[in-house]
């Protein structure tokens, strides 16, 4: 399953972003966007239709960021890149931001093609070998045990089981080491520093790279313009709390890179604005927050509460991805005292208030540069 497709909100703050770029260049076609930084777009097969991925001039050769999904065409839109606009010049590392197949799928090809190294931070790299590992078998007691107590009936629970298992099969097999990643690390491509910066919520130690000299911020999917980012709770950790850490997060990524960056975002358009970008994705989580807890003055399963976060229909195409993110909200209102959980005789979970629901300084959007 991909973890970051990501579904409309209701309502949202309208606080839009500028885009500076008139065209969005086709697949497989590099656009300069900064100083030896290009955008490449390239497709997906889902509803979530391309993911964009960057690449940095170094010295004589290239520093990819990113690498699309496994497939027949994304390999063949890379091997095009390569012989006409790399033109023979080396490439010098690939870069994964995180873990997810749109990502890291084509990631075990490149390095292993280009005989380069994977620079991941440990998180990421080493839960994409966990997930990688699952085949469609191995579906475990504890996963079902997790969604019956979300509120999947039968058909529901088939569904889950119908899609365990896919990870591996979107991702080409990585190396077997990698270059680690570490927040505030400094690398140095074609003589300038590019500043990890990492996030959270979306992914585990998801990755960002921000170039003060080229005012460009690499944001991967912790950041992006148009859409919000999934942020779910998954069997693996029933009791995470990844939401604060996306929030915590915005706050952070505020106050260490400056407004006037130009924003290379996985997904939607380069775009400018992105502190207002950040207190309106912090701002929709509160105002979702806000109804959640309302809507919990009766006791809720995890599948009765779309209807205060989600305007899009819930089907069998994005219901993995409704309960996770709607888990991680119900998680973070229970973590800070407001929600109660019981377990129920047919074994789900119920939410209901158990006091009056106060944002916390994390989810003020006035707290935000």
């Amino acid at each position: 399953m991909v973890h970051n497709a990501t579904l409309e909100r209701t309502p949202r703050m309208q606080m839009d972003p500028h885009y500076p770029f008139d065209a969005i260049p086709g697949h497989g076609e590099p656009r300069e966007v900064a100083d030896g930084v290009y955008w490449l777009r390239m497709p997906l097969p889902f509803r979530l239709d391309h993911i964009n991925l960057y690449l940095l001039r170094d010295g004589a050769g290239w520093s990819i960021v990113d690498t699309g999904i496994r497939g027949p065409e994304t390999l063949a839109h890379w091997e095009r890149v390569l012989r006409d606009f790399f033109a023979g010049a080396p490439v010098t590392r690939v870069i994964a931001t995180h873990m997810h197949p749109d990502h890291v799928g084509q990631a075990g090809w490149l390095t292993r093609h280009c005989k380069v190294e994977l620079w991941m931070t440990r998180t990421e790299f080493l839960t994409c070998k966990v997930l990688a590992g699952d085949g469609p078998a191995d579906v475990p007691e504890d996963a079902l045990r997790f969604y019956r107590q979300c509120g999947f009936d039968d058909h529901q629970i088939d569904i889950y089981t119908q899609r365990f298992g896919r990870f591996g099969a979107m991702i080409e097999r990585l190396p077997a080491g990698y270059r680690r990643l570490r927040d505030a690390q400094v690398l140095d491509i074609d003589g300038t520093a590019w500043e990890v910066v990492v996030g959270r919520g979306h992914s585990p130690e998801h990755a960002c790279l921000y170039c003060a000299d080229k005012q460009v911020l690499i944001s991967g999917d912790q950041v992006l313009p148009r859409i919000s980012s999934n942020v779910s709770v998954f069997p693996t950790e029933p009791l995470a709390d990844p939401l604060r850490e996306f929030l915590a997060a915005c706050d952070e990524i505020g106050a260490r890179v400056p407004d006037e960056v130009l924003v290379l975002p996985s997904h939607n358009e380069p775009f400018t604005g992105l502190h207002a970008r950040l207190r309106a994705l912090v701002h929709g989580h509160h105002e979702g927050l806000t109804r959640l807890h309302a809507l919990c003055a009766q006791p809720m399963r995890v599948v009765d509460v779309f209807p205060a976060l989600f305007r899009r229909t819930i089907d069998a195409g994005n219901l993995l991805l409704a309960t996770g993110e709607s888990r991680a909200h119900l998680n973070y209102l229970e973590a800070r005292g407001v929600l109660a959980a019981s377990l129920h005789p047919d074994g789900a979970l119920r939410f209901a208030q158990c006091a009056a629901y106060q944002p916390t300084a994390s989810t003020d959007p006035e707290t935000l540069p």
